[in-house]
């Protein structure tokens, strides 16, 4: 395999990073609101959201990419690839990131909520000087193995014609008819992405454990 074509598979690494970083800064967000209205005291809201969870917990993140990009295209709405896939894996995030965050604001003591109104803090003080910098912390283990999943999970974008990493992968392949290689090689670039992360996740999640000891 020569320059070009591993400069072809940087390129793809390359959107692979950004897909990950839209989809995890977009579902980051959109996972907190999910994440408040699930803690709400409001039935309609946590029953509304309790739903979106399910479906996107319940059904495959190929399917959620299909629908979104061929879906939204029967009904007149024609996305371009990388539209669709950010849009597509925002929504997955923010169902995952909501329901890993609901629990870390309910695993806060319910002492600190009482404290807090005990000293009449409103809702919004609430939750930002109290509940969720704790939850936030109880919350990164699994947060950032999320993290590591939604990166692999990217390579499900090839399927609708978007050239990340493996797509990028393929194409090669087919050029020069080396897959074991290329494939070797775009194994290794996953690893040296996802590895570092999932040991920090470890040590975290190691530190907290020790912490709560």
């Amino acid at each position: 395999m020569g320059s070009d074509e591993f400069l072809f598979l940087l390129a793809g690494l390359k959107w692979t990073v950004a897909l990950s970083a839209v989809g995890f800064i977009g579902g980051g967000i959109a996972g907190l609101a999910v994440a408040l209205a699930r803690t709400s005291e409001y039935p309609l809201l946590e029953r509304v959201t309790a739903s979106y969870i399910a479906l996107f917990q319940g059904t495959p993140l190929l399917m959620q990419l299909f629908v979104v990009y061929y879906g939204l295209a029967l009904i007149g709405l024609k996305l371009d690839a990388w539209v669709a896939v950010s849009i597509g894996f925002t929504l997955h995030a923010s169902a995952y990131l909501g329901e890993i965050w609901r629990g870390s604001i309910e695993a806060v003591p319910k002492g600190q909520t009482e404290a807090a109104k005990a000293l009449s803090l409103n809702y919004v003080s609430r939750m930002k000087d109290v509940i969720l910098p704790q939850a936030i912390r109880i919350s990164l283990p699994a947060t950032i193995g999320f993290l590591v999943q939604l990166i692999k999970g990217t390579s499900l974008a090839a399927i609708v014609g978007f050239t990340e990493l493996t797509r990028a992968g393929n194409i090669i392949s087919n050029q020069i008819f080396a897959p074991l290689l290329v494939f070797g090689i775009v194994g290794v670039l996953y690893f040296i992405m996802c590895w570092p992360l999932s040991l920090y996740g470890a040590r975290l999640e190691r530190q907290f454990a020790a912490a709560s000891r």
